[in-house]
């Protein structure tokens, strides 16, 4: 069986992959070459071709077009947040899940071991795959349409991957502008500790100079420490303010 014959047997399911992707291809063969596993071309040796080149290009195709967004929507924000904000959009386990998002596990030409291994939820399969769609989008358009494809996917995503990220982030944050103003670095006090010793729930204040800051609560000291120290930060103008006057 070779790529034309696949595009004729599967015609039916492409055209309700692009229906979800919003995009209709010129040249269907790179989209049913964006779906070939390794373990399907290793078996139909006249295949010849998987998935692996364009998902070479759609990893570079994502980095670029994700950056280029963060860098537009998110000017305030330092290069090394940015990059670990777009490393939190485009690792393996987002991806997935962008994947499991368009069922494309169902798409996927697997051989018959890997499908036999649950290969069409395997995360690291599934990643890959989607990786291979953007590249194939990209091969049969240009920037711009890739471009704004993959925003559709990834925009919504943005702030609550960036909240995560900022609050993941709080504590050393909060160290530095402290530091460089003072010289001198934040602690955390436990306020409470509330609940069974299984689910404990903590709320933390930041003190700084014996006064306290901005506080948090979670189900584990260190989270509450990091959601002390984003409340304090959302008004260190203020903090700094205070301590300056």
């Amino acid at each position: 069986m070779d790529i034309d014959s696949l595009v004729q047997r599967d015609k039916e399911a492409l055209a309700g992959l692009e229906q979800q992707l919003s995009y209709r291809f010129t040249d269907l063969r790179l989209l049913q070459k964006a779906l070939i596993h390794s373990s399907f071309a290793f078996e139909q040796a006249q295949i010849g071709n998987n998935n692996e080149i364009l998902e070479f290009l759609g990893d570079a195709v994502l980095d670029l077009v994700i950056g280029h967004t963060l860098c537009k929507r998110y000017p305030e924000m330092r290069e090394g947040e940015l990059t670990r904000l777009r490393s939190s959009l485009v690792n393996e386990t987002h991806l997935a899940s962008m994947a499991r998002g368009l069922n494309l596990g169902e798409y996927l030409c697997l051989g018959k071991g890997e499908d036999a291994s649950n290969g069409r939820n395997k995360s690291s399969i599934l990643s890959c795959a989607y990786e291979a769609v953007i590249g194939a989008i990209f091969e049969d358009s240009d920037y711009t349409t890739v471009e704004k494809i993959i925003c559709s996917f990834f925009v919504p995503a943005m702030a609550s991957k960036k909240e995560e990220l900022l609050i993941a982030d709080a504590k050393s944050r909060l160290q530095e502008a402290l530091q460089e103003k003072f010289n001198e670095a934040p602690s955390y006090r436990i306020d409470n500790e509330e609940g069974p010793s299984h689910q404990k729930i903590f709320t933390v204040s930041v003190v700084f100079r014996e006064i306290a800051l901005g506080n948090g609560t979670a189900s584990s000291k260190k989270e509450a420490e990091q959601k002390a120290a984003a409340a304090t930060l959302t008004e260190i103008e203020d903090v700094i303010k205070r301590f300056t006057e």
